[in-house]
């Protein structure tokens, strides 16, 4: 008997309003906003900071965060994709031959804003916690990292489990026996939309997707899809782990109090993960075919590893 030796094929959209599809995906990352907004005021509040500079703050994670998990995609795995589709890249499109937008753009579909990179992420919120720190002179961006790592971890995780909801960053094949074992019916590698509409001659990718998985008539085409690693799973766990950790030594201890320390323990925790991870991702592409040995994902959280070591063993205050 298999803990999660099943087929996961759900929508990924949790309903539509007209044009709009709301999925489960960007539920996800507001509720991570939301959540880390609550998370924030508590730690505010315990530090005696206004509303007012909570509320300012919010505005420059939520952009800086948004926008360079996106570019961070763009650029570190998907730029010979994207150089070709430049208004793809910030707006929640794609190109799609038989897609229409409003019922007057043909050739593209709303997808929602998918595509983002952890690292692009972190890079960008460190600049724009950078950028608040000069309007709020009185918060040192030290002290605000080391606060704001609390919420960034467990956001991390709603993130993955995200991904897990869309089918996408899926494991490597591993067989139906492991105990962790999940056959992603919609891995765009395994059984792309076009493939499935092609095979059922269903209209849309949903209605194919379905007819693979329950219609008795394409039970080989089922059986052909691989199992693989619940991969996004495993990252959304230990990020848990990651936040539970860094929860406590804020509220507990007095590591807080140096400056840096719990801003380098969760880059090192974090990317650590996200680096041994990656051995049971398949690859999302980017540079690793050039570097080779590591994929991207590996070679970007390396130097993540090291910033975050040297926050934590730093001998004199850094004041930033």
């Amino acid at each position: 008997m298999y803990f999660l030796g099943f087929n996961w094929n759900p929508e990924g959209t949790l309903f539509k309003l007209g044009f709009l599809q709301i999925k489960y995906y960007n539920l996800l990352w507001i509720a991570a906003f939301i959540l880390g907004w609550f998370i924030m005021k508590k730690i505010f509040l315990n530090e005696k900071k206004s509303m007012e500079k909570l509320d300012s703050l919010f505005i420059y994670t939520v952009v800086s965060i948004m926008l360079g998990a996106r570019l961070g995609h763009v650029f570190f795995y998907d730029w010979d994709y994207y150089k070709e589709h430049l208004a793809e890249i910030l707006l929640p499109i794609r190109e799609s031959a038989n897609g229409s937008l409003f019922g007057i753009i043909n050739g593209y579909e709303f997808t929602g804003f998918t595509g983002l990179a952890s690292h692009g992420a972190t890079i960008a919120a460190i600049i724009g916690i950078w950028l608040y720190t000069r309007k709020w002179k009185d918060i040192k961006m030290l002290w605000l990292l080391d606060r704001l790592v609390v919420p960034s971890a467990i956001g991390a995780a709603f993130v993955r489990f995200g991904n897990f909801f869309n089918s996408e960053i899926n494991g490597k094949v591993v067989d139906k026996s492991y105990f962790l074992a999940t056959r992603f019916i919609r891995d765009s590698d395994d059984m792309p939309a076009y493939q499935a509409m092609a095979l059922t001659k269903e209209q849309t990718p949903n209605a194919a997707y379905k007819a693979i998985q329950h219609n008795p008539e394409f039970t080989e085409v089922l059986q052909s899809i691989p199992y693989r690693h619940p991969a996004q799973l495993y990252e959304a766990i230990c990020y848990i782990f990651v936040f539970i950790a860094l929860y406590l030594l804020y509220w507990k201890t007095d590591w807080k109090n140096k400056p840096g320390f719990l801003f380098g323990l969760f880059m090192v925790l974090l990317f650590v993960v996200r680096f041994f991870v990656e051995f049971y991702k398949k690859s999302q592409g980017g540079f690793e075919d050039t570097l080779g040995m590591l994929s991207t994902g590996q070679w970007l959280s390396i130097p993540m590893i090291l910033i975050g070591f040297y926050f934590m063993i730093k001998p004199e205050p850094i004041e930033l």
